[in-house]
């Protein structure tokens, strides 16, 4: 077995797992290799390039919070992922670092349950292709000085033409993420759906649809000039032009993450969103 390993390299907790991680694979002669920035940060010879490493890697594992198991995630090319959370909020990471070692030893054994999320593939004009297990989003941009309008298109039927601030196309998974900031329901991770939440509508009439993830959506922005931002789970893949055409849809590939078994949903909602704290009431 071969692990591919990322880390978040600006939290020192998850610097030390990783060191911490190594004299255990070490003991145990399992192969890994690093990704290059990981591999600087530690001082390890060991490490290939990122896009390389689904090809040569058993598994992944994610040492950091929930952005650090998404890049993980981007180049596992549905290879199972070991989430270990060294963030703030990891709605994604399974694991803590105490069971970390719980983890590693399942994982080497093979003896793990998968949760599998559905991905979404956005593709441009141009044929170039993207993907991302949270979401695509499409923003107004800093340069335009009125609120441009965001055509819609299921089916390539009309869903409907308004203005926003943006427009943000979520799995199950990226629910709680921007879509929910921006008003957006909570999806269980199993459901197969995508929500298309707008950012800052200028409508109170325009809500949040829920979908079918069988659908084809296609976004264009309507505005005389101007550039628009197009993200992949948040980070900046291209500017968009006016009328520039975005068809999103369910990616061909999955992302497998290994499971925690002492997890559910639902203890995961009331944790991370505080659903079991009482607020005071004064008295």
């Amino acid at each position: 077995m071969k692990l591919a390993i990322f880390v978040n390299i600006t939290r020192e907790k998850a610097l030390e797992l990783a060191r911490e991680l190594t004299v255990w694979l070490d003991a145990r002669s399992i192969d890994y290799v690093f990704d290059p920035q990981s591999a600087k940060s530690l001082g390890s010879g060991k490490w290939e390039e990122k896009a390389d490493l689904s090809q040569h890697c058993d598994a992944f594992v994610s040492l950091g919070g929930d952005g650090t198991l998404l890049l993980a995630s981007h180049y596992s090319r549905s290879k199972p992922v070991v989430g270990i959370n060294v963030g703030d909020l990891g709605f994604l990471t399974e694991f803590n670092p105490d069971e970390m070692w719980t983890a590693m030893d399942h994982l080497v054994s093979g003896n793990y349950a998968i949760h599998t999320r559905s991905q979404l593939e956005a593709t441009l004009e141009s044929g170039e292709m993207l993907t991302s297990l949270n979401d695509v989003i499409i923003e107004k941009g800093s340069a335009s000085r009125r609120l441009p309008a965001f055509t819609i298109l299921l089916d390539d039927e009309m869903l409907g033409s308004y203005r926003a601030d943006g427009i943000i196309i979520a799995t199950s998974t990226g629910s709680t993420a921007y879509s929910m900031s921006a008003g957006g329901p909570i999806i269980a991770p199993k459901s197969n759906v995508f929500v298309i939440t707008p950012i800052c509508p200028h409508m109170l009439t325009v809500r949040p649809i829920v979908i079918s993830d069988d659908k084809t959506v296609k976004v264009s922005v309507d505005s005389h000039s101007g550039e628009f931002p197009l993200k992949m789970d948040g980070i900046q893949k291209k500017l968009l032009l006016p009328g520039e055409v975005v068809t999103v849809k369910k990616s061909p590939y999955h992302i497998n993450l290994v499971a925690n078994e002492k997890r559910n949903y639902c203890e995961i909602l009331r944790k991370k969103l505080l659903w079991s704290h009482e607020h005071p009431t004064g008295e």
